[in-house]
């Protein structure tokens, strides 16, 4: 009879892909993690050293609250409009600590013009460099739904730059 193999708890639980994981390492590059919550975008710049991850910067969608996001839109704190000036935000706040940096979406799908790719557009706007394909991003007309949206995130981008 084959023996049959124990998943790694992290696995079980749905939480790491470590094939993907490993490929991430090898690159030695720095990571962008982008990681959805029940109410919040958290995209985080990481840097890896024998396996131990460091936290260089983190930005939660929150933070809008502070950077004038309308107190009574907090419960859109997870729209496409909020995941992409998320990724702006931490765009601005590593300007010239990091140039270049990759990906790592965990477990999330590869979906494109979701909210993962909105977090990467952000950053991408922002200046940092990330490789991706265009096709990935959101367009500009889903990111400003509607005027009232459309004000608010260029709003925030002036006040961010």
């Amino acid at each position: 009879m084959g023996a049959t193999r124990t998943l790694k708890r992290r696995r079980l639980e749905g939480k790491t892909d470590y094939g993907a994981r490993l490929s991430l390492l090898k690159s030695e590059k720095t990571r962008v993690v982008v990681r959805k919550t029940n109410k919040y975008i958290i995209a985080q710049i990481i840097e890896s050293d024998s396996a131990q991850d460091k936290v260089i910067a983190g930005v939660s969608s929150k933070d809008l609250l502070n950077n004038g996001w309308p107190k009574e839109s907090a419960g859109s704190l997870k729209s496409l409009s909020a995941a992409y000036l998320t990724g702006f935000l931490l765009g601005v706040k590593m300007k010239g600590k990091v140039k270049e940096a990759i990906l790592d979406m965990g477990m999330h799908r590869n979906v494109n013009n979701s909210r993962v790719y909105a977090v990467l557009k952000g950053l991408v706007e922002s200046g940092l460099n990330i490789p991706h394909g265009k096709e990935a991003l959101p367009s500009d007309e889903n990111i400003r739904k509607n005027e009232k949206v459309g004000k608010l995130v260029d709003k925030l981008k002036e006040k961010l730059k």
